[in-house]
């Protein structure tokens, strides 16, 4: 299994996070920066660079841009999905545009996901069984 911190895209991660879209600086600086429980940007899970991670929810929030929608970008997205989901963490995608036209919304969602998601993963911490830490 991948560290936590695969020192291989620490870098990648580091470009990732200065050169974010324009939609992910929206919702960090807009949103998430000053959410109510912490949210990392770009973080490294495993071999993967997560646009948004929240530990205590267990959440990955992915922005997904126009290459996303693609059989290649349909199929890597499934892989990658398939990875992160045997460490029991959730993965919610939010595409581009529902970010530029309904950013309101969107930061509703994350809430409401984010606390249903902690909610659950309290009530079930002494039965889940979950997959392996990541590092």
């Amino acid at each position: 299994m991948e560290r936590k911190h695969n020192r291989e895209i620490i870098p990648n991660a580091r470009s990732l996070r200065k050169n974010m879209t324009r939609e992910e600086k929206h919702l960090w600086y807009d949103f998430l920066r000053n959410y109510n429980t912490k949210i990392y940007r770009q973080k490294i899970l495993g071999k993967y660079i997560a646009d948004f991670y929240c530990a205590k929810a267990k959440l990955v929030i992915e922005i997904d841009g126009s290459q996303h929608f693609n059989d290649e970008g349909e199929y890597k997205d499934s892989e990658r999905t398939k990875f992160l989901e045997k460490y029991d963490l959730m993965i919610l995608r939010i595409p581009n545009n529902e970010v530029n036209k309904n950013f309101n919304g969107v930061c509703e969602y994350i809430d409401s996901v984010i606390k249903e998601r902690i909610n659950e993963l309290k009530n079930n911490h002494s039965t889940a069984e979950g997959g392996p830490p990541l590092w």
